[in-house]
């Protein structure tokens, strides 16, 4: 198992970064979270999770250990693997995930693209007691807050990791701002991922 990885980053793109180890380029899939604190050319340390199938091998990677053990633990509900376990993560971190199982969340489940009612209901039976306690006191579970919203600055950060001037990035932020503020209306969190992926088209549709 492939339990970290360390060197410059290569290049950044909306789902993964590359990151040269050994003048080798390993490709990592990334939440938007994680990738917002990567630059490209700086030295970066992802810890990782190599996950094997028969016609692929895939590496994630993760702004810490802790952030991977929730990934891998995840995945031991039925029904959840990689791509649902690292969305989840890319919508909620892991103290909030924490929270929300032990809480009985639906709605904070539900939050994530793929997780309905009643799978949100069978992800809580089944992962009650795995997660464990949430390690710190999480004051803004789904990106709602008084005062400016987690997730712009998250979204912004992206952006600009990705190549993007500060300018560009904060009009294709405004340009996504009803779509968010929607969704935290319908009762839900901010859908981080998505979000980036609109605010890239609002970019390519300017250029």
């Amino acid at each position: 198992m492939i339990a970290f990885v360390s060197g410059p980053v290569a290049a950044l793109a909306p789902t993964l970064a590359v990151i040269e180890v050994g003048g080798v380029g390993m490709a990592v899939q990334c939440t938007p979270n994680t990738l917002a604190g990567l630059r490209t050319g700086e030295t970066a340390r992802l810890a990782t999770s190599l996950v094997v199938r028969e016609d692929s091998l895939t590496l994630y990677g993760f702004a810490d250990d802790d952030e991977r053990q929730v990934f891998e633990l995840l995945q031991t509900a039925s029904g959840v693997g990689p791509r649902l376990a690292q969305a989840m993560l890319g919508v909620h971190s892991p103290d909030a995930l924490r929270l929300a199982v032990e809480s009985g969340d639906e709605k904070a489940l539900t939050a994530v693209p793929g997780i309905g009612k009643k799978g949100a209901q069978k992800l809580l039976l089944e992962l009650k007691g795995k997660l464990g306690a949430p390690t710190a006191v999480v004051g803004a579970q789904r990106a709602v807050a008084s005062g400016p919203a987690p997730w712009t600055e998250q979204l912004t950060a992206a952006l600009i990791g990705l190549g993007y001037a500060p300018r560009d990035a904060e009009d294709a932020v405004d340009a996504v701002t009803p779509q968010a503020e929607a969704a935290i209306a319908a009762g839900g969190g901010a859908p981080v991922p998505q979000l980036l992926r609109a605010a890239l088209q609002s970019l390519n549709r300017t250029r």
